[in-house]
């Protein structure tokens, strides 16, 4: 499946370009407006980075998490430090453990939100666009579909018109 995605900077051009889309005689089942008035980004199906970034981050913190718990022990019992005189060294081996867990909670939370934004691709360029209030055109199907309608957008001039190729699925 491929994708063409037009940003205009207003309803009525983004209004005009799906006009001139028709009468090419793309199918509408193939087009959609996204933009105030028209389909969200959540109705669309575009990807939202923050929860990716959220979800990546959770899914890092189940790896991370125990093995900073087994470092910050380790590395309290081979060390010897005494983090609180009152706890013991069984007591100071744990809380280097819950420190370490802590540390591994952090870096978690800080690279695996880092890299779920990193996947989001352009779907956030996309979503600021939308909350500036510019319209999306998004036309999907075959390659000479999406190549008669780039010629189409091309008239209307739009911010960015950028066009996208869905991976084919591996076959085992």
């Amino acid at each position: 499946m491929n994708y063409l995605v037009a940003v205009l900077p207003d309803r009525i051009q983004a209004e005009e370009a799906y006009t001139a889309l028709e009468k090419q005689g793309i199918p509408r089942n193939c087009m959609s407006i996204l933009g105030r008035g028209y389909k969200s980004a959540d109705e669309y199906g575009l990807i939202n980075p923050n929860q990716q970034a959220r979800k990546r981050a959770t899914w890092t913190s189940y790896l991370v998490v125990p093995f900073g718990f087994v470092a910050g022990y380790l590395f309290n019992v081979l060390t010897g430090i005494e983090i609180f005189a009152w706890a013991g060294a069984v007591g100071n081996h744990i809380i280097g453990g819950i420190l370490g867990a802590g540390a591994g909670l952090m870096g978690s939370f800080f690279f695996g939100g880092w890299s779920g934004l990193r996947e989001s691709g352009d779907a956030l360029s996309y979503r600021n666009r939308l909350n500036a209030g510019k319209y999306l055109i998004v036309v999907e199907g075959a390659e000479s579909l999406t190549r008669e309608a780039t010629r189409v957008l091309r008239q209307f001039e739009p911010e960015n018109l950028q066009g996208y190729v869905e991976p084919e699925p591996v076959q085992r």
